[in-house]
């Protein structure tokens, strides 16, 4: 039985991988259940204007780990072993700090399960090089050859049979916090699910009657809530503080629960996400909070509860959303957000209005009766998972409303799936969120996120597949 420390509290962030806003049961999915996720939400607190600041994934996650957006932090882009040089050389900036550095420091046990993304060409760029005294799993999309599992920066399995992906990293998770129980610990569990390819166990395949996203989702569900209940289990459920989110939106089989757009798109679909925060004792039981707020602020708010510093001579983005959580405000301060990707800032809101200030990118197109190509298709050899995955016609969000463009205004308590420019009718809502992203300076940026030079990359280590 762990003694309660709720200065020193465990700190739990588990990020989905391109989880929609519209695919958990507490956020209005009826297709299939996710009662572990919908008992967290109902024992904590739900969010329903959470962001993203990028609509992909590394970027995103650059965020979570420096609580800094990706224009400042340096990492604006996917790192990618199996596409251009330029991206496989990517990595977050040695200069900047991350979360697992800032509670290693103040004496927390450190771990990640998971995907990582930050980038994987040398040693240095992985997990136990920044911060985290332990690490195993893929580091970087699951679709990304060669997909292999990391223990530490030492190739384990290749190649990965991704239907036991799920069972594994449970396991893991589980383990971390049996061999942590009776110190502090920060612990990043970072799913695969439910990134393409999809996979499910053989416990889990057919559940739902919802497809094969139904089953990923709920194993996503059953994964989470035997964590949980581990918690609960040895009494550390209010000691610990656990985190519940997405990168980004969704992609093809998805939901985003009405919005428009998708994974990658600039509208709400590829930037809201759901976002559930539960520490029982500390935080009300069913809070719901509709201020907008971003991945950033879950950096603060973790690091402010544990009592521990930010890092010195660095601009944080994120916020504590401590008054928030125990019903103190119902305002973020600053009130602004902004949606970011490598073609800079793009998208700047408040809780009602959201200003594109560059053309929204909208859906991926192809040319007339040409059929869709999987990009990283599964092949049963260097990616070993299910035939069955989803295609354009199974597109997450909604497609329509006006032709996107430069300067739409969209009011977003009246119009949340953005169907109707409003930019002509309030022209003053349209300066006040120009102002305001006129306002950011974004020059505390590393110089590069490119590093020279390349060691030889990890993906050479592995061994021919028979």
């Amino acid at each position: 039985m762990s003694v309660e420390r709720k200065d020193r509290p465990n700190v739990i962030v588990i990020m989905a991988d391109d989880l929609g806003y519209g695919d958990l049961g507490c956020y209005g999915q009826t297709r299939y259940a996710t009662p572990h996720l919908d008992r967290m939400a109902a024992e904590g607190a739900r969010f329903t204007q959470f962001n993203s600041p990028c609509p992909v994934c590394a970027p995103s996650r650059a965020g979570l780990l420096t609580g800094r957006y990706p224009l400042r932090c340096g990492l604006i882009e996917n790192p990618t072993p199996d596409g251009k040089e330029r991206c496989d050389r990517m990595a977050l900036p040695a200069t900047e700090v991350t979360i697992a550095d800032l509670f290693r420091a103040a004496g927390y046990a450190t771990g990640m399960i998971g995907k990582w993304h930050l980038g994987h060409r040398r040693p240095e760029y992985l997990p136990t090089h920044r911060g985290f005294d332990e690490y195993r799993g893929i580091p970087y999309s699951n679709d990304m050859r060669p997909v292999r599992l990391l223990k530490g920066t030492e190739v384990e399995s290749y190649p990965v049979d991704q239907t036991t992906l799920a069972t594994h990293y449970t396991t893991w998770c589980l383990d971390f916090v049996d061999r942590h129980h009776d110190r502090p610990f920060f612990l990043h569990y970072a799913p695969a699910a439910p990134h393409k390819p999809l996979s499910v166990s053989a416990e889990f395949d057919g559940k739902t009657g919802a497809g094969l996203y139904g089953d990923t989702v709920a194993e996503l569900d059953a994964s989470v809530g035997r964590l949980l209940e581990h918690l609960r289990a040895n009494g550390l459920d209010r000691n610990t503080l656990v985190f519940f989110t997405s990168d980004h939106g969704p992609w093809f089989g998805g939901s985003t629960g009405g919005l428009r757009g998708m994974k990658a798109s600039t509208f709400e679909g590829g930037f809201r996400v759901p976002m559930l925060t539960w520490w029982p004792g500390t935080i009300p039981a069913a809070t719901e909070i509709a201020a907008p707020a971003i991945t950033m602020d879950i950096f603060t708010t973790a690091l402010k509860a544990a009592h521990i510093a930010p890092p010195p001579n660095k601009v944080i983005d994120g916020c504590d959303l401590g008054g928030l959580l125990r019903g103190e405000t119902k305002r973020r301060d600053p009130a602004f957000i902004f949606g970011q990707t490598d073609r800079g800032t793009m998208t700047v809101r408040d809780l009602r209005w959201k200003l594109h200030l560059q053309k929204p990118w909208a859906k991926p197109s192809l040319p007339p009766g040409a059929p869709y190509v999987d990009p990283k298709p599964h092949d049963g050899v260097t990616i070993i998972a299910p035939g069955r995955q989803y295609h354009p016609s199974d597109y997450p969000g909604l497609e329509t409303g006006d032709e996107p463009r430069a300067g739409m205004l969209f009011d977003l308590a009246n119009d949340p799936a953005e169907q109707h420019d409003v930019a002509a009718r309030f022209p003053d809502e349209v300066n006040r969120l120009r102002a305001a992203a006129a306002a950011m300076d974004w020059r505390d940026t590393a110089s590069t996120h490119l590093v020279d030079p390349p060691l030889v990359p990890i993906a050479e280590k592995i061994p021919a597949t028979a």
